[in-house]
């Protein structure tokens, strides 16, 4: 979680809302990324997309069996199902997210019958420090 932290931080630096995700397999990193919506211009770019659209291409498959997402926000919906169809082993985050969570909040992805593949999710990790990177980045624009 630390180096998803880390991303998080440089994602405010750059504008961007911080969030960060780390793919690992076992102790190996396979991909990072940071949010990179308004850099690139794409509504999909959440840091989990971006992460795991990194990790399919270094494995040379679109599934990720046995790896696990570390990211600094629960994730929404979409990254949630993105998860879910990467075959995502688990889940870790920081902060909860009542407000555009997917996962424990809002439309609960791996709750509902139609979800194929239902990681293991466990949040709070860092929870602290994820929560005051996006206090302080939307403070800053309030």
């Amino acid at each position: 979680m630390r180096r998803a932290l880390d991303l998080a931080a440089d994602a405010a630096a750059a504008g961007e809302v911080p969030v960060g995700a780390v793919i690992t397999d076992g102790e190996t990193i396979i991909a990072e990324a940071s949010n990179a919506m308004r850099g690139s211009l794409d509504p999909t770019a959440h840091a989990e997309v971006v992460a795991i659209r990194a990790a399919a291409l270094a494995l040379g498959q679109p599934r990720l069996d046995g790896c696990t997402l570390w990211v600094t926000l629960e994730p929404c919906a979409m990254c949630a199902a993105a998860a879910s169809l990467a075959r995502l082993a688990s889940i870790r985050f920081a902060a909860e997210d009542p407000k555009g969570g997917g996962v424990i909040h809002g439309a609960r992805i791996f709750a509902q019958s139609t979800c194929h593949h239902r990681p293991d999710v466990f949040g709070g990790i860092g929870e602290a420090e994820a929560a005051q990177l996006l206090r302080r980045f939307f403070g800053a624009r309030r």
